[in-house]
């Protein structure tokens, strides 16, 4: 028997217009927008974070306009893992993780996500702010350079209980590493494949993948260990179709 109850997947942001009419009903308004999500799935990844830290009354409105069941992950703004690169970037993380906290029992982990010129030999940078962060969120890290996938990277993740961030994206290896007592998976796709904002149905068959996606987030499952997806419209087109595929695999497996 799958444990749904482990398993939180989702999309990679909700405000997309053209979901209107196809995942969203005809005439939903943008306020409205993450209401109607939270009717069909129980997790989301805010994508809107990465470009600023958000306003607590922001934050306050999405806590409030979700059930107690739902979970929300974040990223990490872009001034920490980008233009700071972690150095000298106290005082952002500290009003960012005191921001995100004003979403209580709703927030799930926190992604450190970094660009290609965050590079392995920054790896002391990296273990010094992980050093500082506070135990009480947890956290995943994604990063866009083969050179990390090493056993002292992964060594240094599972020493902060962190989780190495799985993802199906270009040119990086399906390296699908556990470094914590959960799993963070993100299906990415290419910025190249779609030439417009159109997110409205599937464009691309990934079947394959989603068999195979699927049938490890169930063994992952079985060995008690929890499991956070979410996928971006690059994926195939439209992410909630794609998030749907993923759930009915794994409750047909039940």
């Amino acid at each position: 028997m799958i444990a749904m109850t482990d398993l939180f997947l989702g999309t990679q942001g909700w405000a997309y217009k053209s979901w209107v009419g196809v995942f969203y009903p005809e005439g939903t308004k943008p306020n409205d927008y993450l209401t109607e999500y939270a009717k069909h799935f129980r997790a989301i990844e805010i994508d809107s974070t990465y470009y600023a830290i958000p306003r607590p009354s922001s934050v306050e409105q999405w806590r409030d306009a979700v059930p107690a069941h739902f979970r929300f992950t974040a990223k990490f703004p872009q001034i920490i893992t980008h233009e700071k690169m972690l150095k000298d970037a106290e005082r952002e993380t500290e009003q960012f993780l005191s921001t995100m906290a004003l979403l209580g029992d709703k927030l799930g982990p926190l992604l450190l996500q970094f660009p290609y010129t965050f590079t392995p030999d920054q790896r002391d940078t990296l273990a010094r702010y992980l050093d500082t962060l506070p135990t009480q969120f947890r956290y995943a890290v994604e990063v866009r350079q083969r050179g990390w996938l090493t056993d002292a990277f992964f060594d240094l993740l599972k020493q902060h209980r962190v989780a190495y961030a799985i993802s199906d994206y270009g040119y990086m290896p399906r390296l699908t590493r556990v470094t914590t007592d959960f799993a963070y998976i993100r299906l990415l796709g290419s910025r190249k494949d779609f030439k417009d904002e159109q997110f409205d149905r599937v464009r691309f068959n990934r079947g394959a993948d989603l068999k195979r996606w699927s049938d490890w987030m169930i063994e992952l499952n079985k060995q008690g260990v929890a499991v956070w997806a979410f996928v971006n419209n690059r994926y195939q087109g439209h992410s909630p179709a794609t998030v749907r595929a993923l759930i009915e695999r794994i409750q047909s497996a039940e």
